[in-house]
């Protein structure tokens, strides 16, 4: 205990310390990175430019590219920086600051995702009560009340963490992670680990039973469909909506609500490669372009431009 500090700066140790693992990381984040923006950046542009596509599905969609946009920049540009500068230190008012700003934007995501999720059990199950369930304002609440609760749980993470002192400022990252950080401190985080499980269930783990939930009944309505190829392009789309759903909530569930002895650093620097690069990522791709509608004006989008550059 006469060892504790507070200290000034940290150092992100990166994802690897081998010279040429760390060429080939830089250039997979790199790329990751670019084809999500790019990815999630012609989602919203397409969504904004057509009138046909402002309806409660796509506009959720065009706030779920956002948050991607959002949650992938607060992370990855620092740790692209740092490789290509050499200089691997971030300030403790920094590192508090992306901490915020990754919980925010991953909590806002996760909630997004159910209320995606939601959308469509109505949209399939109830589809002559769709357009007056779905009103302008339930749709606006279904992405503003999130927002605040997931800015309340970032303020109470980030405040407790000024209280804390570490031992030592080399964090075994590529971001400020709060599980990492927790484990860095010399002072008694059991408060600090209790609030992960009870907030953190509360952003993550609530949103992910509501999903389960929601497709439950869209699996029984699908299975009722009598011809087979509407049946499996009805759950060939589910499907493909699910496995990243699956793929963000189980890492990101067995990085923060496994015990703590169960965790190594290899396994979650993975997990966090996952959540962080590869699902903001896929979700333009497994949302936008099994959408017909979309991949429509899209083409309209881009053939517009074409003939504007020409001119």
């Amino acid at each position: 205990m006469d060892n504790q500090t507070q200290v000034s700066e940290f150092i992100l140790l990166g994802l690897s310390q081998q010279p040429l693992q760390q060429q080939a990381l830089f250039g997979l984040s790199c790329s990751l990175y670019l084809i999500g923006c790019l990815g999630n950046l012609l989602t919203i542009l397409t969504i904004v430019s057509d009138p046909y596509l402002h309806s409660p599905m796509y506009f959720f969609l065009s706030n779920l590219s956002l948050l991607d946009i959002c949650f992938t920049s607060t992370t990855i540009p620092k740790m692209l920086l740092n490789h290509l500068c050499g200089n691997t230190t971030i300030s403790f008012a920094a590192c508090l600051v992306q901490m915020y700003f990754f919980i925010a934007f991953g909590g806002a995501d996760s909630f997004l995702l159910s209320a995606m999720a939601y959308d469509r059990y109505l949209a399939i199950c109830c589809p002559l009560h769709y357009m007056t369930i779905m009103s302008v304002l339930r749709c606006a609440l279904l992405v503003a009340v999130p927002w605040v609760l997931v800015n309340l749980i970032s303020m109470v993470h980030t405040i407790l963490m000024t209280r804390l002192s570490f031992c030592t400022n080399r964090i075994p990252h590529f971001f400020c992670d709060l599980n990492t950080l927790i484990k860095l401190s010399c002072s008694d985080t059991q408060v600090n680990e209790m609030l992960v499980l009870v907030l953190g269930g509360s952003a993550v783990l609530v949103p992910f039973v509501c999903i389960v939930a929601s497709y439950t009944p869209i699996a029984v309505a699908v299975w009722k469909v009598p011809s087979t190829r509407g049946k499996w392009k009805a759950f060939s789309t589910c499907g493909s909506h699910l496995s990243v759903v699956f793929l963000f909530y189980g890492t990101v569930i067995g990085v923060y609500f496994n015990p703590t002895s169960t965790h190594t650093t290899q396994t979650d620097m993975a997990a966090s490669i996952i959540y962080t690069m590869v699902t903001p990522m896929l979700n333009p791709f497994i949302y936008s372009l099994r959408s017909r509608e979309l991949k429509r004006a899209l083409r309209k989008l881009l053939s517009k431009n074409h003939f504007a550059k020409s001119v």
